[in-house]
C-alpha cells in the first residue's frame, strides 16, 4: 500500500502503534491518517477518539472486520471513511483523493466568498478556520466530514437535500446502496448543535426526501 501511494504522489510515514502515531502527529504536518483498527496496545477505535479531540485531520480507518457495527462505531468516534480489507488500493486512492478534493474545494469557494461567517440559531460557523462556536466561544470539534456536511446544509438552507446529493458533496462519490454513513454522520452532528437531538430542530428528515437545515441564516 506504501509503495502505490508513493507512486502516486504521496509521501508517507508508517508507525507501528499509538505512541509512534502521537509522536509524528506533533512531529510532522499530517494531512491524512489512515488508521488500523488493529494495534497492538490500544486499537483504531481508541485512538480515533483520542485524535479527534484535539485535531481536524482527515482520518480513514481500515479493518479486517466487516461488521456494520465496527464502521458505525469509527464513523461515529470521528472517522470520515471506513475500507474493510482486503481492498483494491486504487478504491483507497480513490477515497484519499475525494477527501483531499472536499478540502480544496471548500477553500477555493471560501477565497471567490466574502462570507466567511455564518450564523444560525445560538452558533456561529467561521467556513475559513473551519469552527463552529457556541455563544459561549467555545469551539465544537469538527471532523472533515462533519464540517462538509453541516457546510452543505448550511449553504442550502430551507432545501430539501437527498442522501444521494449529500453523499456526492461530502464524500466526493456516488452512494452505494444501504450506506447509511450520511445518516451516522447526521446523528453525530444533531448531538453537536441540536438542543434535543430526538427532537431536532435544525437538520430535519424530510420524509421520502433526505434531509433539510431549516435555520435562518446570516452573514456575521
Amino acid at each position: 500500500m506504501k509503495k502505490f501511494l508513493m507512486q502516486h504522489g504521496y509521501r508517507m510515514t508508517t508507525v507501528s502503534d499509538g505512541t509512534e502515531m502521537r509522536k509524528a502527529l506533533r512531529d510532522w504536518n499530517i494531512d491524512l491518517l489512515i488508521l488500523d483498527i488493529m494495534l497492538p496496545g490500544e486499537d483504531g477505535f481508541a485512538l480515533c477518539r483520542d485524535v479527534r479531540r484535539t485535531s481536524k485531520v482527515p482520518i480513514i480507518m481500515l479493518t479486517a472486520v466487516g461488521e456494520d457495527t465496527d464502521r458505525i462505531l469509527g464513523l461515529e468516534l470521528g472517522a470520515d471513511d471506513y475500507l474493510t480489507k482486503p481492498f483494491n488500493p486504487r478504491e483507497l486512492l480513490a477515497r484519499i483523493r475525494a477527501i483531499f478534493r472536499r478540502a480544496e474545494t471548500g477553500t477555493s469557494e471560501i477565497v471567490e466568498s466574502s462570507l466567511e461567517k455564518v450564523r444560525f440559531g445560538t452558533w456561529v460557523l467561521n467556513l475559513g478556520s473551519r469552527e463552529l462556536r457556541d455563544t459561549d466561544d467555545v469551539v465544537v470539534h469538527l471532523s472533515t466530514g462533519e464540517f462538509s456536511l453541516l457546510r452543505a446544509l448550511v449553504k442550502h438552507n430551507k432545501r430539501p437535500l437527498s442522501r444521494d446529493q449529500l453523499v456526492d458533496i461530502v464524500r466526493g462519490q456516488s452512494s452505494i446502496p444501504f450506506d447509511r454513513s450520511i445518516d451516522i454522520q447526521i446523528s453525530r452532528l444533531r448531538r453537536k448543535i441540536e438542543k434535543d437531538a430526538k427532537n431536532p430542530k435544525l437538520i430535519k428528515t424530510v420524509r421520502g426526501i433526505g434531509y433539510q437545515f431549516c435555520a435562518d441564516v446570516a452573514p456575521v
